[in-house]
């Protein structure tokens, strides 16, 4: 009866632990995420003036 007992508080502590690398693989996948959508969005051009873009030079 006490194995049973045993098995069972192992098996508990193991689903916390499963459940908390989990969480923090989620949360680590998310900063990166983040880090590479700011890093992608500062290297984007910003847009136009408005009235800007709308004729072509072809003088150039």
């Amino acid at each position: 009866m006490d194995t049973d007992l045993a098995m069972q508080m192992v098996t508990m502590r193991t689903a916390a632990t499963r459940g908390s690398v989990q969480m923090a693989v989620l949360k680590k996948t998310h900063d990166l995420e983040a880090t590479l959508l700011n890093t992608l969005l500062q290297s984007a051009p910003a847009a136009p003036p408005p009235g800007q873009g709308l004729k072509i030079d072809k003088q150039a």
